[in-house]
């Protein structure tokens, strides 16, 4: 892993970045910034050995922040339920502040998602990094997918006009002991609630935080001028429907699966792992094993650790 750098993170509290931010602090020095609207989350990653800035990105002010940092994992994000304004202000001209502000570090990561392609007919179409890219329509959270195409535009930009070398890397469905897409299924069971989706089958590529940890590095090293694009998602597609059932199994309650449409909504989200697995190797943990650790370490009484 990284040893002896200065490293800036930004939603250091987030689901994903928390878990970076855990695994990086013993051997560098690294920050964190975000808006710190909660101050028991900023406790938390100040807890850990991350030193905090309190930035909101969609006003481009960075304060007394410094820039001397050696690399920048840029991972913070806004999921506006239908806020086009926000969305484009703090991940796209945010993310431009942000690269000019850090413009001397040795390589930056820019968190982009599996949610940029056009959405297409076949729900196991495995998307490449040169698919084209489209708005995903997704429900509750409108803006994203157009503004994450416009976050990765400004980060190409920026990394041919500064010389910074960029990995722009694209999210799967990312899980683990800080939760994910998957661990909100496993609560919708087990509260007795059935899990809605948006199409049957409706497929992603899960990718654990363990294996997340495990790239980066080599994801950092892969970063180039213009930008290396990389889709960041695991070995293993799966539809939510599968993994669903093996929740239950896990739990011991009944999968139940509720269909609700979204016309013209993406029916797949399962992205193609072969020049990542170029840069980093293969993913190491299996998605069912995965799984049953995610759900033992939310109910230990409901699953044994296998």
């Amino acid at each position: 892993m990284l040893r002896g750098e200065k490293i800036l993170i930004t939603g250091p509290a987030g689901r994903i970045a928390f878990g970076l931010a855990r695994s990086l602090v013993g051997d560098n020095e690294v920050w964190g910034i975000a808006r710190f609207s909660d101050a028991a989350a900023r406790e938390e990653v100040e807890a850990l050995g991350v030193v905090t800035r309190t930035v909101d990105l969609a006003e481009g002010d960075l304060g007394d922040l410094p820039s001397d940092f050696t690399y920048l994992l840029h991972l913070a994000a806004d999921f506006s339920a239908d806020d086009y304004e926000r969305a484009l202000r703090v991940n796209a001209e945010g993310t431009g502040f942000l690269l000019e502000h850090c413009r001397g570090a040795k390589a930056a990561l820019v968190m982009s998602t599996l949610s940029v392609y056009k959405p297409h007919d076949d729900p196991w179409h495995a998307f490449t990094e040169d698919d084209p890219v489209g708005d995903q329509l997704l429900p509750m959270q409108a803006p994203y997918s157009v503004s994450k195409i416009a976050e990765e535009a400004v980060a190409r930009y920026c990394c041919r006009s500064f010389g910074l070398p960029v990995t722009i890397a694209r999210m799967g469905a990312a899980y683990g002991e800080r939760g994910g897409l998957p661990l909100w299924h496993l609560e919708a069971l087990l509260a007795g609630e059935p899990v809605r989706l948006r199409w049957d089958p409706l497929p992603y590529s899960p990718i654990h935080d363990d294996d997340i940890a495990a790239q980066l590095e080599p994801l950092l090293d892969a970063a180039t001028v213009p930008a290396t694009i990389v889709n960041w998602c695991g070995d293993q597609p799966v539809s939510a429907q599968e993994w669903t059932a093996h929740l239950a199994e896990l739990v011991g309650v009944e999968a139940t699966v509720e269909v609700v449409p979204v016309p013209g909504a993406s029916r797949g989200s399962v992205g193609d792992h072969t020049r990542r697995a170029a840069i980093t190797g293969p993913c190491r943990v299996d998605w069912r094993d995965g799984f049953r650790r995610m759900a033992a370490h939310f109910h230990p009484d409901r699953v044994q650790a296998g």
